[in-house]
């Protein structure tokens, strides 16, 4: 059922970026204003990894396959990567346009209809922003997680737009109405650069999953938990391998045993399920191997 939700709400989140793409750019066309075009072109872009999104969904929700046995989750941070490089991409182009723009002595805008337009991006991006997040906490899913930053990105890219046109809509007919030229791009900008942060951190997290480096939370708990087990049970010591990918986690546990202990298959699977339950390692999003041996050449 939740992956039915989340492939719903990804179809629904398309069909809401396209439609505001198409207005979008009708209205930067309308008002002369290179922002909102811009803003209307992002949304286009941005809506090639959410499509990406969806197939991967879909991906998971089938469960492994022949070629790909762990399943599919390694496809997140990739979606990941994607689209935060987009918007990367994207964040500089529109700092070179703008620069670009002003070096030209700006351009005519229509602004209190370009601030109309904005406003309403800007209502519905944050309402999306709460809805998608709402929902990727209750689903925990990365996917609307990530499809929530986005519409953050593009929420804050439209508000700022409304404060700059409603600025010079104000300077209008003011002695200072000589600066009205510039101002749509000084608003483009002051979000690429402000923007730029927020894709730049993600895609600093999004590699480290691509990579598999073990995140340090799930570290430490297997850590502690392995100690306290080790320490009630009496084993000789352990070793320990995590990593985190998309929504999965992988933890590889090696005990070590005295070389005269025995112990059953009943036993073994009583002390994983021990472990399990500790660690909260859930299937299928959590994938634990714990294996006992005598030998420290394995650990």
């Amino acid at each position: 059922m939740s992956s039915e939700v989340e492939q719903s709400t990804l179809k629904f989140s398309i069909a809401l970026t396209l439609l505001l793409g198409v207005l979008g750019i009708a209205s930067g066309l309308a008002t002369g204003s290179q922002a909102i075009v811009f803003d209307g072109m992002y949304s286009f872009v941005d809506v090639v990894p959410t499509v990406v999104s969806l197939v991967v969904v879909r991906l998971i929700a089938h469960g492994s396959s022949h070629r790909f046995q762990y399943g599919y989750w390694h496809l997140e941070p990739l979606v990941a990567v994607l689209r935060d490089s987009i918007l990367v991409v994207a964040c500089i182009y529109a700092a070179v346009d703008a620069v670009g723009a002003l070096a030209g002595g700006g351009n005519e805008v229509a602004y209190g209809m370009a601030a109309v337009w904005a406003g309403v991006l800007s209502t519905i991006g944050l309402a999306m922003t709460l809805y998608l997040s709402r929902l990727a906490r209750k689903l925990r899913s990365p996917m609307l997680r990530l499809d929530a930053r986005s519409w953050l990105v593009s929420a804050f890219l439209s508000l700022a737009l409304l404060i700059g046109f409603a600025i010079a809509a104000g300077l209008a007919r003011t002695r200072y109405q000589g600066w009205t030229p510039y101002l749509d791009a000084i608003a483009l900008l002051a979000i690429a650069l402000c923007m730029l942060p927020m894709p730049l951190i993600g895609l600093w997290r999004s590699m480290s999953d691509v990579l598999q480096v073990a995140p340090d939370d799930l570290d430490k708990q297997v850590h502690a938990v392995m100690n306290g087990i080790v320490g009630e049970r009496g084993f000789l010591d352990y070793s320990s391998y995590v990593a985190k990918v998309g929504r999965a986690r992988f933890v590889e546990i090696h005990v070590l045993v005295a070389p005269d202990a025995r112990i059953d298959t009943a036993a073994a699977d009583a002390i994983r399920r021990d472990i399990a339950k500790r660690l909260n390692a859930v299937w299928p999003n959590f994938w634990l191997t714990v294996d006992f041996t005598a030998d420290r050449a394995w650990l």
